[in-house]
């Protein structure tokens, strides 16, 4: 591996776009330091952690929304915005036609109201986060605990949050990897200290939690099962054989070649993990706007905690639709089966047409089963350990499956770029 990284620092693209990624990534948790003025953000700190709420906006922000910067609100609202435009893109027929008929001009319109939809529910989600952790805890100083002062810190958290999207854009069009997958991970890692120290305390039984030495080696060796685990599936794959018929052109043969068309196991990635935790977290900030201290917020944090049988049940449902859905606008079979079917191949067995279609859809399909349900089960295994065992795991399992897709990813890219140039790649 250290080999291959001074195969790719050799070559002056990959060593432009590794530094280039980095320094982005860097600026991203700089900026993630500057904190928003007007909030005590140690009252933000106590209120939020007596109501355990918006846990993944922290995660994802790396503590930023903790600590009340500029990058509290981070990536998140993108994600959201994301959500609700691919929903739209189904929903609204002329918005459909806009993403397939006008190819990639078409697509940039839909990314660009993605953009401003981002930046009026960063500004809309900031105020009222604000606005219900004010009832509940004063964590604004006086003299912005007014209409104007609101709408200060809806414009600076939105601001923040636009400029994390422009970061994340650069990151893709200029540097190794996806760039909004790239700064969840990097908030994801920056948590990383933070857990280790936590369950060096909870061993220690200086915190309140007080575990023992077996309930550390529980959370090490459940951190590499899931890391195994992850790994194993995310680099798995259903490949299905195809034959090309062989064709004489000009006294020369082409195709008779046998090959497959790949489907990856988890071709669904992180992303039902990060749609679902985000759909979940948006109705408690929507309750917030009408105070913390209200009955129906009182019942969402009762009833819909991340130790909640309920929340487990609702997330793992969300997580499955969202397969399905996430699938079902990314995978064409009918678009493969021609462009197999015009290159004069055929699935082995199959007739081209319908039954190459139908076999597709029905591999697909199962393929999705099976990486909704290991999604699942993962994002609720340190739930579980918690209400059963009494080991609080100081990473989710989600983080690691995001961490590992996102480096894994990260690294194919790489070694695409490096085989192009004729080096040996990691895998």
């Amino acid at each position: 591996m250290w080999e291959t990284l001074r195969n790719a620092w050799k070559v002056e693209e990959l060593r432009k776009k590794m530094i280039y990624t980095f320094l982005m990534l860097l600026l991203f948790r700089l900026l993630g330091v500057i904190p928003v003025a007007g909030i005590n953000a140690a009252v933000v700190q106590e209120v939020a952690g007596r109501y355990d709420m918006l846990g993944l906006v922290n995660m994802m922000t790396g503590n930023a929304f903790s600590q009340m910067t500029i990058m509290a609100m981070g990536i998140t609202p993108y994600i959201n915005s994301s959500i609700i435009m691919q929903l739209l893109t189904v929903a609204i027929p002329a918005l459909e036609r806009m993403a397939k008929e006008d190819g990639d001009e078409g697509k940039q319109k839909i990314n660009r109201i993605t953009r401003y939809v981002t930046v009026i529910l960063a500004a809309l989600q900031a105020i009222g986060i604000i606005a219900g952790l004010q009832r509940s805890g004063n964590v604004l100083y006086p003299a912005y605990n007014n209409f104007f002062g609101y709408l200060t810190i809806g414009v600076i958290m939105a601001g923040g949050t636009a400029l994390a999207m422009w970061i994340g854009e650069r990151i893709t069009k200029n540097g190794i990897g996806n760039g909004v997958s790239l700064l969840i991970f990097a908030g994801i890692i920056s948590n990383l200290f933070n857990g280790i120290v936590l369950a060096l305390t909870d061993t220690l039984g200086i915190t309140s939690y007080g575990s023992n030495v077996w309930q550390l080696l529980t959370i090490v060796i459940s951190a590499l099962i899931v890391i195994v685990l992850v790994t194993f599936v995310d680099m798995g794959e259903r490949r299905i054989p195809v034959q090309y018929a062989k064709r004489v052109v000009n006294r020369k043969v082409y195709g008779g070649q046998s090959t497959h068309i790949p489907l990856k196991v988890l071709s669904v990635g992180v992303l039902p993990l990060i749609f679902a935790y985000s759909f979940l977290s948006f109705p408690g900030t929507i309750l917030a706007m009408f105070g913390t201290s209200s009955k129906a917020y009182q019942w969402w944090e009762n009833n819909m905690s991340s130790t909640s049988w309920l929340y487990m049940i609702v997330c793992a449902l969300l997580i499955i639709v969202f397969s399905y859905f996430y699938t079902s606008i990314t995978f064409n079979p009918r678009e493969i089966a021609e462009n197999v079917q015009k290159q004069g191949g055929n699935v082995r067995g199959l007739r081209p047409g319908k039954n190459t279609v139908d076999y597709l859809q029905r591999s697909s399909n199962r393929l999705t089963l099976f990486a909704a349900l290991f999604l699942a089960v993962l994002a609720t295994v340190p739930n579980l350990l918690f209400a059963w065992f009494g080991v609080r795991l100081p990473f989710a399992a989600s983080s690691i499956l995001i961490s590992v897709s996102v480096a894994i990813e990260t690294v194919r890219q790489l070694e695409a770029q490096l085989v192009m140039r004729h080096y040996k790649g990691f895998l």
